[in-house]
């Protein structure tokens, strides 16, 4: 069901709320979802079987949705991966930056990532991997990670501004009941690290250690790189080991898109 905040955004006097609507519908496919039928948008998105079936057939009809009649669900259609490439060519800050992330994971073969931050979610923008072991899970640019539970997260809400950051926490609590409190101190340690640190740590994944930082800059959304090993090590050696290249990295990152702006 949708949060009370998304409720309250459709009502905004300012915004299309047809427009906002199809936006919600196409975001309801995910990996894992993507055949889905007008009940199933409904219950995803939280609005009404009949709004639903009006923007899915405009969604066709512009060539947003595919529509298989036997199985009378949608897909997304070919157009939405072409806006995505768009978006990625024509990013100046991926193109500032990515250079930088592969010369990193190419001199320690590591895996390193960038990633932002949209509703609850951290959406990575590019992945470079080259780790010592093949990965158990093979990351790209679009893919979403839960922000409580990952160092990317983690980072992004030591930085974000406190009614934000406070909405979110309570999405976090309403989600992870049973283990709220550990994830709740994990959180606020992480919040700690990145303030006295520069960075924050996690291993949300079995042998798998983060780092992470943000990168906060004028006029910008709040970026976040991190750096990851597939180890058997404790999250103190892999701190010992990525720490200051994070940090250089990120150094080397906000002067480059200082020098773009």
């Amino acid at each position: 069901m949708p949060t009370p905040a998304r409720r309250q955004h459709f009502e905004e006097p300012t915004l299309n709320r047809s427009l906002e609507r199809g936006i919600e519908i196409l975001r309801a496919f995910r990996p894992g979802a993507d055949l889905l039928g007008n009940g199933d948008i409904a219950e995803r998105t939280g609005l009404s079987r009949a709004t639903v079936s009006r923007l899915t057939q405009t969604l066709v009809e512009s060539g947003m949705l595919e529509h298989d009649r036997t199985l009378r669900a949608y897909r997304l259609a070919a157009p939405v991966l072409s806006f995505a490439h768009a978006m990625r060519a024509g990013s100046p800050v991926l193109n500032t930056v990515a250079p930088l992330m592969r010369n990193l994971a190419e001199k320690l073969r590591i895996n390193v990532g960038l990633a932002v931050a949209d509703r609850d979610e951290m959406v990575y923008l590019e992945s470079v991997r080259y780790n010592r072991k093949v990965s158990l899970r093979n990351v790209v640019a679009g893919q979403r990670v839960p922000m409580e539970l990952t160092s990317l997260g983690r980072a992004y809400l030591a930085v974000a501004e406190e009614p934000r950051r406070r909405a979110l926490m309570a999405q976090f609590r309403e989600r992870r009941e049973s283990g709220w409190n550990r994830i709740r101190d994990e959180i606020r340690s992480a919040a700690r690290s990145v303030a006295e640190r520069g960075f924050c740590a996690a291993a949300w994944q079995p042998e798998v250690v983060a780092l992470a930082t943000p990168v906060v800059a004028e006029g910008r959304p709040v970026y976040v790189l991190n750096v990851s090993i597939t180890t058997k090590a404790d999250i103190a050696e892999a701190e010992a080991m990525l720490a200051g290249p994070l940090l250089a990295l990120s150094a080397d990152v906000k002067a480059a898109l200082a020098s773009s702006c």
